[in-house]
């Protein structure tokens, strides 16, 4: 596949936006992003708004509680997962009335990946879904059914197509065997690459095409999320411009057509605010590096901000957007745009 789902110049958020108001949200998103808006998601409001915790909200037929270190399995739904349900269904609400007007051909939704949903979530014994092989497949089955149902749902009440990301910042800890065990004095055993393929896959083919993977961390396991099925990959410009492997992986991901939503705008407000010519200057660098023409980043490329803007101020998530629009029609258009 290519950006060709898209029109040449398309650009996106990452996600998280600050504040606590899903309409204002929902507003913003609409109007600096109209070709690919995505749904916005405000962690500001806290227990069941941020990444596990709205993922959790996803979950069928498991549950989970807050406790001092974190979100832990629980028996039954209660308080905590209850109100990132209405959350999230706040939010949907939300961006169904900003999008009547314009009524875009797609829509993004995100949510955490099957590894960074067991990094996150305790057994209740205190040691992570990540060490039971059993509760891991368990809670990818579980977000699976969930999210396939999250989609459809946006997908009726905004007409639009879904396009599902999956966020995996944990899952280059995964591999390394680097998050901490509940004592803090070891670390979790590694999990095999074809372990963390195979179950990244098993949640990726059955939901609608394409799904992103998106990692914004250090060595981003581009090859894998590949093997897994992703049809486009998210990833932070800043960290894969100066790794050989990373600049192979990338090339053989435009060999085989799959796009990337290139992170060039940073995520929190620059002194002083870079230029355009500044922010798209990573774009062409990284297609000279990997040997592709410039003119090809316009179905290649999606500029997005670096990772999401939860920690901007609001005037800067605003203009983090609109410079990603404006980088767009520059890698369309670069001698008229950065003239």
């Amino acid at each position: 596949m290519s950006t060709s789902h898209w029109p040449p110049g398309t650009a996106t958020g990452i996600g998280s936006l600050p504040g606590t108001d899903p309409r204002e949200a929902a507003r913003t998103v609409a109007g600096e992003l109209p070709e690919l808006p995505h749904l916005p998601e405000l962690p500001a409001r806290g227990v069941g708004a941020d990444l596990i915790g709205r993922t959790a909200a996803l979950l069928v037929d498991l549950a989970t509680e807050v406790v001092p270190s974190g979100y832990r399995v629980t028996a039954r739904p209660g308080r905590d997962q209850r109100r990132g349900v209405d959350l999230l269904r706040a939010d949907l609400d939300a961006l169904e009335e900003a999008l009547d007007a314009t009524r875009p051909a797609w829509v993004k939704l995100q949510a955490a990946g099957p590894w960074t949903l067991a990094a996150g979530v305790e057994l209740r014994g205190g040691h992570r879904v990540l060490t039971d092989h059993g509760a891991r497949r368990e809670f990818a089955a579980s977000l699976t059914e969930g999210l396939a149902a999250h989609a459809d749902e946006v997908a009726k009440r905004t007409g639009a197509r879904v396009v599902v990301q999956l966020d995996e910042p944990s899952l280059p800890a995964v591999l390394a065997g680097s998050l901490p065990t509940p004592s803090g004095f070891g670390t979790v055993a590694p999990v095999p690459d074809p372990d963390a393929e195979s179950l990244l896959h098993a949640v990726i083919e059955p939901l609608p095409e394409p799904v992103i993977v998106h990692c914004c961390a250090p060595k981003a396991p581009i090859g894998l999320l590949r093997a897994a099925g992703a049809g486009a990959l998210a990833l932070d410009a800043a960290l894969v411009g100066s790794h050989t492997a990373a600049l192979d992986a990338i090339g053989e991901a435009w060999d085989a057509g799959v796009p990337l939503l290139l992170g060039l705008v940073p995520a929190l407000p620059p002194t002083p605010e870079p230029t355009l010519r500044d922010l798209v200057r990573p774009a062409f660098d990284l297609a000279d590096q990997v040997g592709f023409a410039r003119a090809r980043l316009a179905d290649l490329v999606v500029p997005t901000p670096a990772c999401g803007l939860a920690g901007a101020t609001p005037a800067w998530s605003r203009r983090a957007m609109a410079l990603a629009r404006d980088l767009g029609r520059a890698i369309v258009d670069p001698t008229e745009s950065l003239s």
